[in-house]
């Protein structure tokens, strides 16, 4: 998706605005028709307020058509058929694309008891989750009321196209869809911070394999050079930081026993807020740690 200046959006005619944003919400470029109207605007908050308005302010047939234009999540026929390159991207960023069979299975589950009972597809923003927070979003969501659920289906439409309209608009403002997760490991042994230690994140899954998120080693502020998660929101689930102590003090030549009784110490924990900071330190020595919730 290449990037446009929000500038240029309003200048351009409503023919070049209509084709920049045609893809903001799935198979709808008559949102983008309707907004070409309503400009200039002031920053991307105000485009994207604007586009939630004409959302609400359309008729329920054409909201629900807006609803059933978007595909449904880990449907091996409709990515087979094809999908547009954003679902694509968005499905593969919560590994859709790489399901385990019991998760197939447990997709497509839901997936149609959620049609039969509504009529339309499940919609969440994937980009929020991981695949077990969807499948609980699922079961949440599955005895709810029709018009619940359409309320439902437009609020992550609305933030589908948040995220959407952050990769895509450059402007002076942003939108509030990004979090971020770090880390800084403390030598409580040496009394100052742990350079060199190695770092893996991982996100743990009931039913498939979990999968690495990111490694890095940390740097001589304890830290590591960028967050383990950043510049996207931080997907919904539980996850496993694992930190390589036995080989940093074996390096510096700290005395330990033969295994060492700490080597990689795991910590588990869970995110419930995709836009929010967690921070997750530890406070390490030969043989003993602690960790927190910081900020």
């Amino acid at each position: 998706m290449s990037q446009i200046s929000l500038s240029d959006l309003n200048a351009a005619s409503k023919v070049d605005f209509v084709s920049a944003l045609a893809n903001v919400v799935e198979y709808s470029p008559w949102i983008a028709e309707q907004l070409a109207g309503k400009r200039p605007f002031a920053g991307v908050n105000q485009l994207h307020t604007a586009l939630m308005a004409v959302i609400q302010a359309a008729e329920p047939e054409v909201q629900l058509a807006l609803i059933r234009a978007h595909p449904d999540l880990a449907s091996k026929t409709q990515r087979a058929a094809g999908l547009t390159v954003e679902s694509t991207d968005e499905q593969n960023s919560a590994g859709l694309d790489r399901l385990s069979d019991a998760e197939y299975a447990a997709f497509e589950r839901v997936n149609n008891a959620y049609r039969d009972k509504f009529g339309f597809p499940y919609i969440v923003c994937v980009r929020r989750h991981t695949r077990d927070s969807v499948l609980r979003d699922f079961e949440t969501r599955l005895p709810n009321i029709v018009k619940t659920e359409i309320r439902r289906a437009i609020e992550e439409i609305g933030r589908i196209s948040a995220l959407r309209l952050d990769q895509l608009v450059v402007a002076d403002d942003r939108l509030k869809v990004h979090g971020r997760l770090s880390t800084h490991v403390l030598d409580n042994h040496a009394g100052k911070p742990a350079s060199g230690i190695a770092v893996e994140l991982v996100e743990l899954a009931k039913l498939g394999d979990s999968r690495v998120i990111a490694r890095a080693v940390t740097n001589a502020d304890g830290r590591t050079d960028q967050p383990l998660i950043g510049g996207r929101p931080l997907p919904i689930g539980r996850y496993e930081l694992k930190f390589s102590v036995g080989h940093y003090y074996a390096e510096r030549s700290v005395p330990m026993s033969d295994p060492p009784f700490l080597d990689e110490i795991p910590l588990r924990f869970a995110i419930s807020d995709p836009e929010g900071h967690y921070h997750v330190p530890l406070l390490v020595t030969p043989w003993s740690y602690s960790t927190y919730r910081g900020s």
